[in-house]
């Protein structure tokens, strides 16, 4: 894991700082999520929703269409239910991690599946357009596709991350996961389904929830470290 085989008295100061901003990225991330929540309770209007709305309607191409019809499947509902149950049987019986990643990759996708229907339920907010073949269908705000990419695709970042391949392959590999769900985030806004502001409260919630997970996952590692070597 990150911090394998180490004690509290053994991190060093760049260990400890790189902790700390964890815990600032979180909050700073339910921060401007909740900020954005409240003014869409308020049922403001954005301008950069009308912007981005009419950035669209500029550049939309029957062949631009079928792309991002294609890379929005990348965060479908199906797709990522069949792929996240594949990793769970994957990280719980035949990886060479903890069991506990496995457990805590599960709470990762079944909390973030649950929180956005939650929160779409307490906001409303209606989509700009109704698309039965997209997913477009239900309330707006946050962006499942946008939640659900974020929080799967990050935290196949994070195996990657601690995984032994060599630099050079993590970062190419964790460049283009990033670049999909950036891409998944923003077919959404060109295939007419969420504003703008619904992909970044999603990708915002994501995060802080995904690095919430990420950080009970190796505090759990840490106190099963100290156990086997007490």
């Amino acid at each position: 894991m990150l911090f394998s085989g180490t004690k509290v008295s053994d991190l060093s100061k760049a260990s400890i700082a790189i902790i700390l901003a964890g815990f600032i990225l979180i909050g700073g991330a339910f921060y401007f999520f909740f900020e954005l929540a409240s003014e869409v309770m308020e049922k403001e209007k954005f301008y950069i929703d009308k912007a981005a709305i009419n950035f669209v309607t500029g550049i939309t191409t029957p062949w631009l269409d079928q792309t991002w019809g294609w890379i929005t499947e990348a965060g479908s509902v199906i797709w990522i239910t069949i792929a996240s149950i594949a990793l769970v049987v994957y990280l719980l019986f035949f990886s060479p991690f903890s069991r506990w990643v496995g457990v805590y990759f599960a709470v990762n996708m079944i909390g973030i599946s649950a929180l956005t229907k939650m929160l779409k339920l307490i906001f409303e907010r209606q989509r700009p357009e109704v698309l039965n073949e997209y997913d477009g269908t239900g309330f707006s705000f946050p962006s499942g596709h946008t939640t659900g990419s974020t929080v799967f695709y990050g935290f196949i970042i994070y195996l990657i991350v601690i995984s032994p391949l060599k630099k050079g392959w993590k970062w190419l590999f964790n460049g283009l996961l990033g670049l999909l769900i950036l891409a998944v985030a923003l077919s959404r806004v060109y295939l007419g389904v969420h504003y703008f502001t619904d992909i970044i409260a999603g990708f915002l919630f994501g995060l802080a929830w995904l690095a919430t997970c990420i950080a009970a996952l190796e505090i759990t590692l840490w106190h099963q470290r100290r156990r086997k070597m007490s």
